[in-house]
């Protein structure tokens, strides 16, 4: 694994780096930009039809991302050395944040799917309450946990 890493260290490292931005960033752009433009939709059915179609093209563009993340993650880990590494205890907290991160990606995707699925129903309350969560929450959480996870990564950058 070290030799493919050595081999092939500036796409891995570009590939990880430019995976976290547009996951990370997707979710800045979609909580501060498009969120409140979204809340001047004065009908709020189509309000949250609205806010149930971004999350989903949201979730389609970062998905294969998040994939290349987690890849890039294990192999960046192996060809560092990091896990027997003076660094193991960051390296551990990085991917703990990334998994939990992604636990909390599924979980909204599944709520998105059940707010439409509502949304189709006619049940525009039952669609705000899966929704609402996203928004308030799940996403604010994982910018959090990403940007600590990206900051980590930058000290990582700095001292190996």
């Amino acid at each position: 694994m070290q030799d493919f890493f050595l081999n092939y260290k500036t796409i891995i490292v570009f590939l990880h780096v430019i995976s976290a931005v547009v996951w990370v960033g997707g979710m800045i752009a979609m909580r501060y930009a498009a969120h409140p433009s979204f809340m001047e939709i004065e009908s709020p059915a189509k309000r949250l039809e609205r806010i149930a179609h971004a999350l989903k093209r949201l979730f389609t563009i970062v998905l294969p991302f998040v994939i290349i993340l987690i890849l890039t993650a294990v192999v960046m880990i192996k060809g560092y050395g990091l896990s027997q590494s003076e660094y193991s205890v960051f390296s551990h907290a990085k991917e703990g944040i990334w998994s939990i991160m992604f636990i909390n990606l599924v979980v909204m995707m599944k709520r998105r799917n059940r707010a439409d699925k509502m949304l189709n129903d006619g049940n525009f309350a039952g669609a705000k309450g899966q929704l609402e969560l996203i928004g308030k929450y799940m996403v604010p959480t994982n910018i959090i946990l990403g940007v600590i996870a990206i900051f980590i990564g930058t000290y990582f950058s700095s001292t190996l």
